[in-house]
């Protein structure tokens, strides 16, 4: 499978529903990690429109951890993230998904673009532990609601399913 077939008259939900199979069908049988999460944030973008998507990976600097971009779909971005810094950082300390309505009301907000207006970033959890987050941006204030929380904690299973 090479391309991603959604109808867009669909709503959010059902484009959510018809994309998950084929985001799995995508990667099946491939074993390459930036690949597969390549593929898939480009699935998210296709679908959508978002105007960023992407990944930041948990890694070690010294004797701390940072986040540090992975592959990614939009403009530039920000390339390390501090734990508790910005939505990114605070998702990976609070192991948990933030959704923020309008970036510019988020204490701490790390501003990579102002043309983002809204976010959405969920952790990538292996073994308890916080071993990425995936970030999604959009120039609409209050663009992302529970619908796409529920999805994007989807998605991100599968992308644990490879780290």
């Amino acid at each position: 499978m090479e391309s991603i077939l959604i109808n867009h008259e669909l709503g959010k939900g059902e484009k959510y529903e018809a994309l998950i199979p084929q985001i799995q069908a995508l990667v099946e049988g491939e074993t390459d990690v930036i690949a597969n999460i390549s593929n898939i944030i480009a699935a998210i973008r296709e679908t959508f429109s978002f105007f960023w998507v992407g990944i930041y990976f948990v890694k070690a600097k010294g004797s701390e951890e940072e986040l540090v971009l992975g592959p990614f779909q939009g403009p530039v971005a920000c390339t390390r993230i501090r734990k508790g810094k910005g939505v990114c950082g605070s998702s990976w300390e609070q192991k948990k998904t933030i959704v923020v309505p309008d970036v510019e009301l988020f204490p701490g907000h790390i501003a990579c673009s102002s043309l983002s207006k809204s976010e959405i970033v969920v952790p990538v959890i292996v073994k308890d532990n916080v071993v990425a987050v995936l970030d999604v941006d959009s120039e609409f204030v209050a663009h992302f609601d529970e619908t796409d929380k529920l999805y994007l904690e989807k998605i991100v299973k599968l992308i644990a399913a490879y780290l």
